[in-house]
């Protein structure tokens, strides 16, 4: 037990690593993370959007059926 907490307290010590990335690098993540995103974002849109818009469609097409075949009680 105290050998596993004592690997956790070195595990969680910051070492520097002494490592350049660049300003590529950075580029690629900001990219990368715009891309998941976006990529989430445009699942969403196509999970629900399409079925509300055909949804709305038909129901302003029953709409407009009804309102075409009623008579006028004029």
């Amino acid at each position: 037990m105290n050998k596993a907490i004592i690997f956790v307290l070195l595990a969680m010590v910051p070492l520097p690593a002494f490592a350049y990335i660049g300003p590529g690098m950075a580029g690629g993540v900001i990219a990368a993370t715009v891309g998941f995103l976006a990529a989430i974002f445009l699942a969403l849109w196509g999970i629900l959007y399409f079925p509300i818009k055909r949804a709305l469609k038909n129901k302003r097409r029953k709409k407009m059926e009804l309102t075409q075949s009623k008579p006028d009680l004029k």
